[in-house]
């Protein structure tokens, strides 16, 4: 059989890219990775279950693109970087990040736990800015909150917004004068 688990996971991903988290079903998900739907429950407790760990997967995939736009971002670039990478993987992978963010799987431990180490990336990249510009005692929790929420707020509205791409220039352009050094 090989990896049972990591084929039910590529089946269940190709599935819900395909026709979303409302045509992912067990017995459609057994067939497609040629099991019976029996034999799941041997690597899943639940169908919630393995859509965790195809959410907390996402959130892998999303912290190893935001590191990557981290290390690609120029001087004074980090976060346009980590707010373009976080747009452009919603925008890639809508339906993954969706999953991720839906309010039956979020809370689940293993996707909060992976969500919680992406968004250590952007507090730690929040926290190296701050210092960076010399910010006396910021308040790096609610600035990393408004960061990702900005972030994401550009993702959920790209669909619905006029502009496209421009949407996140705006949010970016937005953050650069948030983040812009004080001048004594």
């Amino acid at each position: 059989m090989g990896d049972l688990r990591g084929r039910l996971v590529r089946a269940a991903r190709g599935m819900l890219e395909e026709g979303g988290l409302k045509q992912l079903n067990l017995r459609a998900l057994a067939a497609r990775a040629g099991i019976t739907t029996g034999s799941m429950y041997h690597h899943y407790e639940s169908k919630s279950a393995l859509l965790a760990e195809l959410a907390a997967g996402g959130f892998k995939e999303l912290r190893r693109d935001l590191d990557a736009a981290d290390r690609a971002a120029g001087e004074g670039q980090r976060l346009r970087g980590w707010a373009t990478g976080y747009f452009h993987f919603a925008q890639r992978e809508p339906a993954l990040f969706a999953l991720m963010f839906d309010p039956e799987i979020e809370g689940l431990e293993p996707v909060a736990e992976a969500r919680a180490a992406a968004l250590a990336g952007l507090r730690r990249i929040v926290e190296e800015v701050a210092v960076a510009q010399q910010r006396v005692d910021p308040p790096l929790d609610q600035i990393t909150l408004a960061v990702w929420a900005a972030a994401h707020g550009a993702a959920a509205l790209k669909s619905s917004a006029p502009g496209g791409a421009e949407l996140i220039d705006d949010v970016i352009s937005g953050l650069d004068v948030l983040f812009r050094p004080v001048r004594p």
